[in-house]
C-alpha cells in the first residue's frame, strides 16, 4: 500500500508541476540561427516548462513582461518552484517518474539518471549562449563522457562589477538596533550579541505587542548553511563553502573542527539558553523562516541576501520602520580582515541550467535561452518596461520614481508584471548599453535614492553609500585562485567515491547534531559527542578528494603541478 501511495504522490506532483510540459509548440515561427528578437503572434509562441529546486515567485499566466518577451522572441517558459518539499525529495520524485520539465537545475543525480541532454555539439548555433562563457570555462563543464550538459546561470560579469549590494552571506541586523545604540562599530561575535542582549532587554516587543526575536537561525534542509558555515567567515576566509582553501599553501582545511567553530557554537548555546535565539529554530521550515523575517520581529541572523530578499521586500511594502537589514562583517575577534564580500568570476564552472530528455524541442529550448540574452530582452528582464518601471534621463541613465520603486517590491506586482527569468543565464555588472548597471539595485544613484531614509541614515553614519561599503572589499582572481569557489566541485560529488560518501555522512551528522549542540544543557558534553560522530564519518576522505580537486583546477587553468613531492 505504501508503494501505491508513493507512486500516486509522484504522479500528482509531476502532473502539478508540469502540466503542459515537454516543449509544447503551438506553432514554430523561429529558426535556429542567431537571436531572433522580433514580433510573434500569440498563436505562434512556443511554451516551455522549468522546475527549479528553490523557492521562487510563481508568475501569473498573463504576466505583462513575460508575455511581451514572448511576443518578441516567440517563446515563453512557465517556471515552477519548490512547494512544501525539499529539493532532494522533489528531484528524487522526478527521477522516479522519469518525466521532467523542459528545463531544470543540473544535479549529479539527474546526470546519473540520464535525464539531461548534451548541448556542447549545438553551442555554435547559439552565439549568445556560446559567448556567455569563455572556451576554457565551457571546457571545465565537460562530464566524464566529454559532453556538456549545463549552462551556469550566475556570476558572469559584463564589463565590471557594480558593487552596491551584498548578495551573499553576512550577519544581517536591523537598522533600528544600530540606531538605538548610536551606530557603534560592531566587529566581533561578542560585540554583536552584547548589543542584541541590551537592545532586547530595552525593546522586547513590537508595536503590535508581538515578541521580538533577537537572533534567528535557519536550519532547514540545505538552507542549514546559515547554521553550519559561519566559522569560515568568522576566521576571515571567503565563502569557498564546505571547507577552507589556503591561497598560499593550497591546503584544504576543515572549518567544522577549528577552535573558532567550537567557540561559535558555544556562543550560540549560551545565547539560546538566555532566550536570545528563537526556540522554534530547530523545527522551523523555510517558509516559516521567511514569514518571521517578513513580520519584522527578527533583529539579526546569518543569511545570504538572495534567499531572504522577498521577505525584506515585504518589510518595505509594509513600511515597517527600522526593520530593514544592514550587513555586518563579523569576525571572531575585533580588528580582523573579513571576506564576506568577494568580487569574482570563476575560472572553473559547474552546475547550471540543463535541458532534459523530456523536452520535445531541444533546439527551440536553446534558441529561447539564446534570445533571453539579447540586449533588449536583458533590459526587460532586469529593469522592466521603459516609462512604466523606469525612466531615462538626458544622459541615458535609468532611474525610477518612488511609485516605481514601491511597485517593484510588491508581491502582487512581481507576479502580474515583472519577469526576470531569474534562474536562466544573465549577466551581472553593466547593462549591455555600457551606461547603466544591470539592475536598479546596482545602479549607484538609483540604489541610494531607492533606500528608505532610515537605511540612508544608517549607511551615512558609518560613512557608507552602499551595502558593500559596510564590508571589507575583496577581489578573487579566477586565474590566480581557480579553485574558488570549491563548493562547485563538492556539489558534484556522489556516494560513488569514498570522499563523496564521507561528505554525505558529514552532512547527515551535522544536520543531526548541530541543533542539539545549540540547545544542549551541557555544551562541552554535546560538542564532544558531536565531534566523535563527525570523525566517524571519515572527513579525511572528503578532504583528500577536495584537495586533489584544488590541485587539478590549478593544473587545468595555470598548467602547473603544485602537488607536494612524495
Amino acid at each position: 500500500m505504501k508503494k501505491v501511495i508513493t507512486a500516486l504522490m509522484v504522479i500528482v506532483l509531476v502532473s502539478a508541476l508540469f502540466t503542459g510540459c515537454g516543449g509544447k509548440v503551438k506553432e514554430s515561427s523561429t529558426d535556429n540561427g542567431n537571436a531572433s528578437v522580433g514580433n510573434t503572434s500569440n498563436d505562434q509562441i512556443k511554451e516551455f516548462t522549468a522546475f527549479f529546486d528553490r523557492q521562487g515567485i510563481e508568475l501569473n499566466k498573463e504576466n505583462t513582461i513575460q508575455q511581451l518577451i514572448a511576443e518578441k522572441i516567440g517563446a515563453k517558459c512557465k517556471e515552477t518552484w519548490l512547494t512544501g518539499q525539499s529539493a532532494e525529495e522533489a528531484v528524487g520524485m522526478l527521477i522516479a517518474s522519469d518525466e521532467y520539465p523542459d528545463f531544470i537545475n543540473w544535479t549529479p543525480e539527474l546526470q546519473d539518471a540520464g535525464a539531461l541532454v548534451a548541448i556542447d555539439e549545438q553551442l555554435d548555433k547559439y552565439p549568445n549562449i556560446k559567448n556567455f562563457w569563455s572556451e576554457s570555462q565551457w571546457n571545465s563543464l565537460k562530464q566524464e563522457d566529454g559532453h556538456i550538459y549545463s549552462i551556469p546561470q550566475f556570476g558572469n560579469i559584463n564589463e565590471k562589477l557594480m558593487d552596491t549590494q551584498q548578495n551573499g552571506e553576512a550577519f544581517w541586523i536591523q537598522t533600528r538596533v544600530l540606531k538605538w545604540a548610536g551606530y557603534p562599530e560592531i566587529e566581533s561575535l561578542d560585540q554583536l550579541f552584547d548589543l542584541l542582549n541590551r537592545y532586547y532587554e530595552a525593546n522586547p516587543t513590537m508595536p503590535d505587542g508581538s515578541s521580538v526575536i533577537p537572533f534567528e537561525i535557519l536550519a532547514y534542509d540545505w538552507y542549514y548553511f546559515c547554521l553550519e558555515n559561519p566559522p569560515q567567515f568568522l576566521d576571515g576566509w571567503p565563502n569557498n563553502g564546505r571547507c577552507i582553501v589556503d591561497p598560499k599553501t593550497f591546503e584544504v582545511i576543515d572549518y567544522n573542527t577549528t577552535p573558532t567553530a567550537e567557540r561559535y557554537f558555544k556562543k550560540l548555546n549560551e545565547e539560546y539558553r538566555k532566550g536570545i535565539i528563537d526556540p522554534e529554530f530547530m523545527t522551523m521550515s523555510h517558509d516559516q523562516f521567511l514569514e518571521k523575517i517578513s513580520s519584522g520581529r527578527v533583529l539579526c541572523m546569518v543569511e545570504q541576501y538572495w534567499d531572504f530578499r522577498t521577505a525584506e521586500d515585504s518589510i518595505k511594502a509594509q513600511n515597517l520602520e527600522g526593520c530593514t537589514y544592514i550587513p555586518l562583517g563579523i569576525t571572531i575577534e575585533p580588528g580582523m580582515k573579513e571576506m564576506y564580500f568577494t568580487a569574482n568570476e570563476a575560472a572553473v564552472l559547474s552546475g547550471g541550467l540543463s535541458i532534459t530528455k523530456s523536452c520535445e524541442d531541444v533546439e527551440g529550448a536553446l534558441q529561447f535561452v539564446n534570445d533571453l540574452l539579447d540586449p533588449e530582452i536583458i533590459t526587460l528582464r532586469s529593469w522592466g518596461i521603459e516609462g512604466v518601471d523606469y525612466l531615462v534621463d538626458d544622459d541615458g541613465l535609468y532611474y525610477r520614481t518612488k511609485e516605481m520603486r514601491d511597485n517593484a517590491v510588491k508581491s502582487e506586482y512581481k507576479a502580474s508584471h515583472l519577469s526576470t527569468y531569474s534562474y536562466f543565464p544573465n549577466f551581472i555588472g553593466m547593462n549591455p548599453d555600457g551606461k547603466n548597471a544591470m539592475t536598479p539595485e546596482t545602479q549607484p544613484s538609483e540604489f541610494f535614492n531607492g533606500l528608505k531614509p532610515e537605511v540612508q541614515e544608517c549607511l551615512q553614519a558609518y560613512g557608507a553609500e552602499t551595502y558593500v561599503d559596510m564590508l571589507d572589499y575583496n577581489e578573487i582572481d579566477g586565474q590566480e585562485e581557480p579553485w574558488y569557489p570549491i563548493h562547485s566541485f563538492v556539489g558534484e560529488m556522489t556516494t560513488q567515491t569514498p570522499g563523496g560518501l564521507a561528505w554525505t555522512r558529514m552532512e547527515e551528522t551535522k544536520h543531526e547534531y548541530l541543533t542539539q549542540v545549540v540547545i544542549a544543557e551541557d555544551f562541552d558534553a554535546a560538542w564532544d559527542q558531536y565531534m566523535k560522530a563527525y570523525q566517524s564519518c571519515k572527513p579525511e576522505d572528503f578532504l583528500a578528494e577536495v584537495q586533489e580537486a584544488v590541485y587539478h583546477r590549478i593544473e587545468l587553468v595555470q598548467g602547473r603541478n603544485v602537488r607536494p613531492a612524495k
